[in-house]
Formats: C-alpha cells, sequence, structure tokens
C-alpha cells in the first residue's frame, strides 16, 4: 500500500452518549481503545453539536447551520404537522442540495468514500448515503432500531415494512434497498456489524481505490434506546449502578476532575428529573430495573470501544493509521426522555407495541426482544455538570465528547483537554483544510449551495499546548441553536437561553459560561444590557439561518387537536 500524502479521514460518531460516558472523561465504563485514543491525540471540554440526532449530523456534513442544511427540526416530529413545514427552506426534514456535503465534495477530489452506520438524513433512495457522495455503503436509514435486527412490528403478512416508509426498507447497501431480515447476517449486533462492513468494504478495495486516500464515516445506533446488548457484556456491569444516578453524578464529576475536562470548584446543575421519581422513593423492583437499564447502557457504551479498537487494528496492519485523522464524538447529550417517533415504531402507540411484541421482565432486559432506556436522571448523571440532556439547548443538549487524533498535524501535547470552544460544523471545514481542498464556494455540481459557518480546526491542532488559541471570535462570532422555539445563542462565554413551556419559564435566561457551566446563575435582570445584547445577536442568528416561528404553530395545530403535548 502507497504511503499516501493526503490524509485519510475516520469520522466515528456514538448515538446519544454523555459527556461523561468515556473513561477519558471521566466514567467507570470500560473504554481502553478510546482512551488510547484520547492519550495519544485531544479531547475537548467545549466541543458542541445541536440538541439531537439527524440536525446534528446535518451540521457534520454540510459544515453549516441544521436550519440551512435541512434539519431545521426532526423529521419525525416534522412529519406530524405538514402543513407547517410544507415547502419550507430549511425545513425539507432530509440533507437538502442548498448545501455540498462533505462526501460529495470529497468524492470529486479522489477520496474513496465509505459509510456503515445510521444515516438519518432522508428515508428515499435519492437522499440516501449513495446519492451525497459515499461510494461504499450500509446504512440503515432512520433515526434508531434495534440492536439485534429485531423489528417485529414492522411486517405484517405482506412481509414488507408497512406504509410510513413507504415500503421501501429501513436498509440500502451501496445504492440498493436490501431486506433487513434476509440480507443481513443472523448474528447481528448493531455495533459490531458496522464495524464488520467498515472493515469489509475497506479491506475490498481494489488496487485503484487502496492508491487513493479514504474519507471513513462510522455513526454507531449505540448507545442509542432500545438498551440492548449481549448479556456477557451486561454482566461486566452488574451492580454497578446500584447506588442510583445521583450517586453516580457525583463519582461522575469526580472523574471529570480527575482528568481536567472541568475545574475542581465546577457547580453540577440540579439533576435533571423531568417528572420521574426520586430514587430513594422507588421500590427495590423498581430500583433493580432502573439500575438493570443502566448496566445495559455501559455495556453498549463498552462495545463501541470494542469496535474503535478492531478499526484500528485493520488499519494498523495497512499502515494506514498514522496518517489518518480520527474524530470520535457523540451526536448530542445523553437521552433523557423517548423522543423520536420513530418509523420502527411503524405508528402505532408505544404501550401496545410493547405489550405485543417485547418482554421488559427483570431477566430479559438487554435482549433482541425487550425494549426499554434509561430516563432522565441516569441522562443527567452523563451530562454533569451540565444542565438538562438531549433536545434542550442547555449545555446538557449540546456539550460533547469529542477526541481528535492526527499525529501528522498534532502539535498539542497528546493527551492534553483543549478548552478552546468548538462545534460539529467545524468537522468540515478542518478536514478540507487538512486535505488542502478548498469549498467550492457557492456552485457544486451544478447546484447554489451555501456557505460552511464553522471553523477549521488547523490553528488549534498546531499550536502548541501553552497557546491559547480561539477559532471563533468572542465579540462577533454567533453560534445558535434552535428547535421548535427551544433556543440558546453564544457569543464568546456568554449564552442566551430560552426554554418554552413546559420545558422552561418562556423567557430569556443569561449565562456566563466562563464560571458556570452548569447554567445556575441567571444574570437576566443583574446583565439587562448584555441580555438585550444576546438577543439581539439570536435575532441575527435567526435571520440568517432561514428560522421560523414553528413553536407558536405547532402550539396552535396542537389546541386544534386537542392534544397538550408534542411528544
Amino acid at each position: 500500500m502507497s504511503n499516501n500524502k493526503r490524509p485519510n479521514f475516520l469520522v466515528i460518531v456514538a448515538d446519544d452518549l454523555g459527556f461523561s460516558d468515556l473513561s477519558a472523561y471521566g466514567s467507570e465504563i470500560d473504554t481502553p481503545n478510546l482512551d488510547r485514543l484520547a492519550q495519544e491525540g485531544v479531547r475537548m471540554s467545549d466541543f458542541h453539536t445541536a440538541a439531537s440526532c439527524s440536525p446534528t449530523r446535518a451540521m457534520l456534513l454540510s459544515g453549516t447551520d441544521a436550519h440551512i442544511a435541512g434539519l431545521g427540526g426532526m423529521a419525525e416530529r416534522m412529519n406530524r404537522f405538514p402543513e407547517i413545514f410544507k415547502d419550507r427552506e430549511g425545513y425539507e426534514g432530509y440533507l437538502n442540495f442548498r448545501v455540498a456535503a462533505l462526501p460529495e465534495i470529497l468524492q470529486d477530489n479522489d477520496y474513496f468514500t465509505v459509510m456503515s452506520g445510521k444515516w438519518h438524513l432522508g428515508l428515499e433512495k435519492e437522499l440516501s448515503p449513495s446519492a451525497r457522495g459515499f461510494t461504499k455503503v450500509l446504512s440503515t436509514l432512520p433515526g434508531a432500531g434495534n440492536h439485534f435486527n429485531h423489528e417485529p412490528q414492522m411486517y405484517g403478512e405482506t412481509e414488507k415494512p408497512r406504509a410510513i416508509l413507504k415500503e421501501k426498507g429501513l436498509w440500502m447497501e451501496h445504492d440498493r434497498f436490501i431486506d433487513g431480515k434476509d440480507d443481513l447476517p443472523e448474528n447481528f449486533y448493531s455495533s459490531n456489524t458496522f464495524t464488520d462492513y467498515m472493515i469489509k468494504y475497506l479491506k475490498e478495495r481494489d488496487e485503484h481505490e487502496r492508491e487513493k486516500p479514504f474519507f471513513a464515516y462510522l455513526p454507531f445506533t449505540a448507545p442509542h434506546w432500545p438498551l440492548q446488548a449481549p448479556s456477557k457484556t451486561i454482566q461486566k456491569y452488574r451492580g454497578k449502578y446500584d447506588d442510583g444516578p445521583l450517586a453516580l453524578r457525583d463519582r461522575r464529576l469526580r472523574g471529570l476532575i480527575r482528568e481536567g475536562i472541568v475545574p475542581e470548584d465546577v457547580q453540577p446543575a440540579p439533576l435533571h428529573t423531568l417528572d420521574t421519581t426520586p430514587w430513594a422513593e422507588l421500590s427495590e423492583d423498581e430500583k433493580k430495573k432502573s439500575s438493570r437499564a443502566m448496566e445495559i447502557f455501559a455495556a453498549m457504551v463498552d462495545l463501541i470501544d470494542v469496535n474503535v479498537g478492531r478499526v484500528r487494528e485493520y488499519l494498523e496492519s495497512t499502515g494506514e493509521w498514522d496518517n489518518t485523522f480520527v474524530v470520535f464524538m457523540s451526536d448530542n447529550g445523553a437521552e433523557g426522555q423517548l423522543l423520536e417517533a420513530i418509523p420502527i415504531l411503524a405508528g402505532a402507540t408505544l404501550e401496545d407495541l410493547l405489550k405485543k411484541y417485547y418482554d421488559n421482565s427483570l431477566d430479559n432486559l438487554g435482549n433482541h426482544n425487550s425494549f426499554v432506556w434509561y430516563g432522565p436522571q441516569w441522562a443527567s448523571a452523563a451530562t454533569a455538570p451540565n444542565r438538562g440532556a438531549k433536545s434542550y439547548t442547555t449545555e446538557g443538549g449540546i456539550r460533547c465528547p469529542c477526541i481528535v487524533r492526527y499525529p501528522a498535524g498534532t502539535n498539542l501535547q497528546p493527551g492534553s483537554v483543549t478548552h478552546t470552544f468548538t462545534t460539529v460544523m467545524d468537522i468540515l471545514p478542518t478536514v478540507l483544510d487538512l486535505a488542502s481542498i478548498p469549498h467550492p464556494g457557492k456552485q457544486f455540481r451544478g447546484r447554489e449551495v451555501a456557505p460552511v459557518r464553522g471553523k477549521s480546526w488547523r490553528a488549534l491542532l498546531e499550536a502548541s499546548s501553552d497557546e491559547n488559541v480561539t477559532l471563533y471570535n468572542p465579540e462577533c462570532d454567533i453560534v445558535g441553536w434552535e428547535q421548535f422555539g427551544i433556543a440558546a445563542v453564544r457569543v464568546g462565554n456568554w449564552k442566551a437561553l430560552y426554554l418554552p413551556p413546559p420545558r422552561g419559564l418562556g423567557k430569556w435566561e443569561l449565562y456566563n459560561l466562563e464560571n458556570d457551566q452548569g447554567e445556575i446563575y441567571d444574570l437576566a435582570e443583574s446583565h439587562r444590557e448584555k441580555l438585550l445584547e444576546m438577543i439581539a445577536h439570536y435575532e441575527t442568528y435567526y435571520q440568517e439561518s432561514g428560522l421560523f416561528d414553528t413553536y407558536t404553530m405547532v402550539q396552535e395545530a396542537l389546541k386544534r387537536q386537542g392534544a397538550k403535548r408534542w411528544w
């Protein structure tokens, strides 16, 4: 194999992994391969995503805001109100063609592009990974799925997926739909199988493809619910969580401090309970089930790590590892509730489906025919010291672990932690910068495309460890977040936050994240001028990103339907 002068790229995405769920971020979960990656590379303490899955993926592959790239909201929610979102630019519910996707750009610049895992950016063939620049693909198209590929609710007498998927299926290989029941391995487990296919596609490169550098995208579906893992791995964590989520949060905080991710005097946000019963008030049986769910979650993270190690081992065997820029990240904060009306549930009520198809008895939890999630309190332990969890624009929803390794272009001390503010939008411009490929500008493949909003990490990676590198200008670079009225804006260390009812009080809050990462001390009243300045910044973001008032329109639609909540 030739020694490529241009770097390879490997982007690995965990699904709903919490801020402290890796050992390198203070966890008790066994993640030695990711620990090794961190010790050879750089950990980010101030890396930000969108507040939920598909908007983050759109930002990653486009380098710009999700509202520009087509995921102004998750498609699963927007589909409930087609009259509101129909023909709205930026709310198509898929990665739109107003952006040049990273694999498209790399493919046009002679990169071998390969993907294995979760897409969540369009259910149609013309919106699939192969249509957006990936040469070799195994993809599950929707936002979640059974980790053992057990989907009995999807098949009726005709043995075809139900109408919600337009009878086109959940799975694609390359540019064709495949049968999830017959065309995937019998011993399917999501993290293992996605890695199998990734390595398979890399091994199967022909001589010409082996001469090219590669871009490999490995987006796991773990540890997203349903929480499932092989029993042998679950057994490793038996009893570790019997003292409950508050005790876990305290241990994780000590671990984060030990690793230098957060300062010693950090004040954690209160535990995110979301109308759940406090641990101390649960019955013994309820505690057993709850702690078992956390054990399964830990096993899922453990197996992500095992498979990261498998990819590394393969690339080391080919001599490509040290010329590969590696990013490992989570797509949002830990999941504290059952959010998406996902296609795999086929439109029926969750309660009915669980009764008909699944066995959630204690001894069966984690198996292929169980379907559980772990709830807001465990999620809050994983996002601490940050406030809230997935779907919130509080730090708990959008501040995520991110590890970067690239010996060929990193001057930072191996094993160091950078506290520089970064975002998922930065990955595209960083990749293009390191590959010496210019962004195509306003025109790409015969269509008009939007510019990137992210920043290249080159200056950060090439700085010495004692340099204070700022990528986003603390005076004028505006970064915003919004999903269905849940909003935030950040300039420098100042952040304004808006949580509409029932998630919040429906008024703007103000925080200085430099000394209040937990978003505990609302400065909206004492720093009125700064609040108004931040609201003005949000208005700029609102206009530039093409937002509209989805919250008000959805609330009005809910009233007409006689419904109290959207989800």
